[in-house]
């Protein structure tokens, strides 16, 4: 019997958080022999190494109240792609960040990949914010408190169209 493959990629996108740090958040998971740990429970484990993001991103103009916005759809549109080829060879995609704006892109992904076979998926979403913001209800303008909005279909066409389509059912 063939063992599943879990294949990780890291994301250390910070934009969208409004401050540092979230960049780290992938390199401290990977301290916890998560390698290690997903092979124990039976999985092959393939370490794609980090996606490249963007560090230095023009911020865009203040009135769109989406901050970063251009390169955060980017780097999510680059990860909706990684996800939806990984589940294309029947592996599991581990998407470690980053802030919470690139979720937007795993969501993305994996409903293109459902999508194309007629299938709905379902997300839970645990986190102490609903991410539910748009450009036009964000008290900051970042980024990182969008993304589930964006895959239901509300705030900028950047993110809700994702894989070319909205909203992510």
């Amino acid at each position: 019997m063939s063992r599943r493959k879990v294949s990780i990629r890291g994301v250390p996108l910070g934009l969208g958080a409004g401050m540092s740090g979230a960049e780290a958040g992938y390199r401290a998971v990977r301290t916890t022999d998560l390698t290690d740990r997903l092979a124990a429970l039976g999985y092959n484990v393939q370490d794609c190494g980090p996606q490249q993001v963007p560090h230095d991103a023009d911020p865009g103009p203040p009135e769109r109240n989406a901050h970063f916005l251009e390169a955060i759809a980017a780097t999510c549109d680059s990860v909706a792609e990684w996800v939806e080829e990984t589940l294309s060879k029947e592996d599991i995609p581990l998407v470690l960040g980053g802030d919470h704006s690139i979720a937007a892109g795993t969501v993305a992904g994996t409903s293109s990949f459902c999508h194309q076979r007629n299938e709905k998926i379902g997300v839970i979403w645990i986190d102490a914010h609903g991410d539910m913001n748009t450009p036009e209800t964000s008290p900051s303008g970042n980024v990182h408190g969008m993304p589930l909005a964006a895959s239901m279909g509300l705030g900028p066409k950047e993110l809700t169209h994702l894989r070319g389509f909205s909203p992510k059912a």
